[in-house]
């Protein structure tokens, strides 16, 4: 029979395997836990309560959920000593990054740190004014930002957050190498990577003739299309269309004489397998597809980049799915560990790879 109470090391354990299973999934069930742990229900709720007395989860009948309110400023839990006052600023708080706000508010609440959050836009100009809004306060002990790093505008953003004076760490971006900057660290999803697992995923059906479809101006689009165009090559593989372009952007007859077009050119040179990064350029074009006599996954095989609503697509569209919420979370300790070391500690790069994630929008290729 379960005793009352445990040692402070299993229930921190418990503890820990909730947190997991909570970003993993974004929720956990009491009935699941306790059967999977071999402790009784009332243990596992007594568990999620001090979890979210902390702030890390929030109770719901049954079980819990991630704690995902995202305050525009976020304490540290309750009986946490406010160690760092960081500032976070992020181009969307909408599509993608929400999971990073959440690791990083997660991480946060554990650490004791205040994350003070702005929103920003992808422009270079907007970031640079928010980003200098939280600096010139006087505050703030570090910044995780996330900004544009390409072209000329990109790199002289990059070099002006190098000569800040408090450590910055970027958050799913990196520099880029020619730059030689030493200063700044970052933690970021390895989109090359993801790019070549794309290409082998498609190679490993019996697609032979693939094609890719970008975001223009994403700074993650260059990144897949280098790991893309890699594994093509390594792969033996004919990549016959090649499109890079903002199907959101346009309007309603433009974007759909576009994807006409990229489909057009798949039927033409036999293409059977797609990259599309993003998630809602997959969705528009697997609709139109649909809509237009093309069978999905037999007549094309697609592949989305984000996998943010790639599931609740018609068929559901196989996805790689950044870690973004581990993102996050690494950022915040990264800065943490920056702080509490200073100079003395080196500087840190981390990579994460993405998960692929099959579907019913990829089979394996005629023959």
């Amino acid at each position: 029979m379960e005793q009352p109470t445990d040692p402070p090391a299993f229930g921190l354990s418990r503890r820990e395997h909730i947190l997991d299973e909570l970003r993993r999934s974004g929720s956990v069930r009491v009935a699941d836990l306790a059967r999977e742990l071999g402790v009784s229900e009332l243990t596992i709720r007594r568990d999620i309560g001090r979890l979210a007395d902390r702030g890390l989860a929030t109770r719901v009948h049954g079980g819990a959920t991630l704690r995902s309110r995202l305050d525009t400023t976020v304490p540290a839990s309750s009986g946490t000593a406010i160690r760092f006052r960081v500032g976070m600023v992020v181009p969307s708080l909408s599509y993608y990054w929400p999971h990073i706000m959440i690791g990083a508010r997660a991480a946060a609440t554990e650490l004791g740190v205040q994350l003070i959050l702005r929103g920003a836009t992808y422009s270079v100009d907007d970031q640079r004014r928010q980003i200098a809004s939280l600096v010139e306060s006087g505050s703030l002990h570090g910044l995780i930002v996330a900004p544009e790093t390409l072209g000329a505008d990109g790199r002289a953003l990059l070099h002006w957050l190098e000569a800040l004076p408090i450590p910055v760490v970027l958050a799913e971006r990196r520099v880029p190498s020619a730059l030689a900057l030493t200063r700044l660290e970052w933690v970021t999803t390895d989109h090359v990577f993801g790019g070549s697992l794309a290409a082998d995923h498609l190679a490993s059906l019996g697609h032979r003739r693939v094609g890719i479809l970008t975001s223009a101006g994403s700074p993650t689009s260059w990144q897949l299309r280098r790991g893309w165009d890699r594994a093509v090559e390594g792969l033996g593989l004919e990549c016959l269309v090649d499109v890079d372009a903002t199907l959101d952007a346009l309007d309603g007859v433009a974007r759909e004489a576009l994807i006409a077009d990229v489909l057009e050119r798949c039927r033409e040179t036999r293409t059977t397998g797609l990259l599309i990064h993003n998630d809602p350029q997959a969705v528009l074009l697997q609709q139109h597809a649909r809509d237009h006599g093309w069978s999905i996954p037999d007549d094309l095989a697609i592949v989305a980049y984000d996998d943010e609503v790639a599931e609740s697509a018609e068929p559901a569209i196989t996805a790689l799915r950044p870690p973004k919420q581990q993102v996050g979370r690494l950022a915040v300790e990264t800065m943490v560990a920056r702080l509490a070391e200073g100079a003395r500690r080196p500087v840190q790069r981390v990579y994460l790879l993405p998960e692929l994630l099959p579907r019913a929008s990829t089979v394996a290729a005629a023959t």
